[in-house]
């Protein structure tokens, strides 16, 4: 019966061990990963955006005029 509860404890040591190293080697991770992800993000949401305000440019631009001068055409 001895052996098993060493083996327990043995066991508990190493997870709790692999847990606390786990966590330390995540937390100095975080900035690099929120870095990629947010990164990511921006980069699919660009191109939505590019995607969604190319046609609405066309709608919204005023044509170009054809001829160019003074504004007011003189009376004669």
């Amino acid at each position: 019966m001895q052996k098993i509860y060493n083996l327990l404890a043995v066991l508990a040591f190493v997870m709790s061990g692999t847990m606390a190293v786990g966590g330390v080697l995540f937390y100095t991770r975080i900035p690099s990963l929120t870095k990629h992800y947010m990164n990511e993000l921006q980069g699919e949401l660009t191109k939505m955006v590019t995607e969604m305000v190319n046609g609405q440019i066309d709608k919204a631009l005023p044509e170009l005029p054809e001829q160019t001068g003074l504004p007011i055409k003189p009376p004669f």
